[in-house]
Parts: C-alpha cells; structure tokens; sequence
C-alpha cells in the first residue's frame, strides 16, 4: 500500500450530558484527541449531550466524523447533519451494524440504557469469535465501576467466562486510554 488508511474508532456515548461537569470534558478530550491522532469518529450523529461533546471537538478540530442515526431519532437526538458522512438508517440495529463495521476500534462513554446495550452487543460478538476489534471503557469518575463490578461478579458466580473480562479494556483518564488505542491501532512488525 502506498499510505497508511485513516482508522476509524466508534464511541458509544450518552445522548444526555449527565451531571458531572467530568462527563463533557473527558468527551470533549476523546474528540479532540481523535482528530489530533487523525482517527475518524463513528458515532450515534446526534447533537445533543456526550455525542455532540464528542462530534464538536472533533470538528473544532478539523477531524473527520462519521455519523449514523435512525429516522425515529432525527428530531430527538438532533440529528446533526454537518458532519464528513452522516448516514439515516430505518432503526437501531442498522445503526449499530454500520457503526461497528466502519470502525476499527470501541470506545465507550458515560451513557445510559443505549450505551449499554450497544456496549454489549459488540462484548458479545468479541466473546463469540466474531470480531477482534479492541473495545475501550472510559471510566470518567468511576462512572463504570458498579458494571465492572457486575460483570466480575457474572464471572465469579459462573455466567461468563474470565475471557470476558479481557476484552474490556477499562481507562480513568482520556491520555492513557488513547495511548493504549494508538499502540494496538498500530501496524504489527512481528507478524
């Protein structure tokens, strides 16, 4: 190949900001992390809360955002229409497929019932073999600690694997989880 691709990384977050002031600055800092690294964002395309966090300081900061949003969800997450590709799908599952299949790696967020469930579709899918995309956990103030808690506690009472647990790489602050993400996003040398 004559130049590297652009990666692309998938943020699952919330559509509302939540209360801490931590939740918009760490995905103000994933955004403008992403564009500084020239990883497009693949995200939810709303304007409203965490994802529009995520979008803005992407564009503030000249990146490349990818965006995929229900018809249902236009009006309700403010379908934000600015951005490099933005892509309506008839419902949430085509939304997810697109999503994941235009990114390279899975960061999630602070988010509600949407981001968890997005969150463990694609846990799913990398228990089951299906993919090997690396998937991040950006646990803002702790945000994430009572699921984390929850899912060693499926594994030590014997729902799920301790393999599990690898495939969610869990982060405290925007610096190391985008060191972690730039090093396997890397080309490996000893294949």
């Amino acid at each position: 190949m004559s130049h590297k691709p652009q990666h692309s990384v998938c943020v699952f977050c919330g559509s509302r900001p939540g209360k801490s002031p931590a939740y918009i600055k760490s995905a103000q800092e994933i955004g403008a992390s992403l564009a500084h690294n020239n990883l497009r964002l693949v995200y939810g395309a709303g304007d409203v809360g965490l994802m529009g966090a995520v979008a803005n300081a992407v564009q503030k900061h000249n990146g490349a955002v990818f965006g995929v949003i229900p018809t249902h969800l236009l009006a309700r997450e403010v379908g934000k229409t600015d951005l490099t590709q933005f892509i309506i799908t008839e419902n949430m599952h085509e939304r997810k497929k697109l999503m994941f299949m235009n990114s390279d790696a899975i960061i999630t967020l602070p988010g509600g019932p949407g981001s968890l469930d997005e969150l463990f579709e694609v846990l799913t899918w990398g228990q089951l073999g299906q993919h090997e995309k690396p998937m991040f956990l950006l646990n803002t103030d702790g945000y994430w600690n009572p699921l984390l808690s929850l899912i060693d506690h499926q594994i030590e009472q014997g729902f799920a694997d301790p393999s599990f647990r690898a495939l969610l790489q869990d982060f405290n602050s925007v610096d190391s989880l985008m060191e972690k993400l730039l090093h396997d996003l890397s080309p490996r040398h000893d294949a």
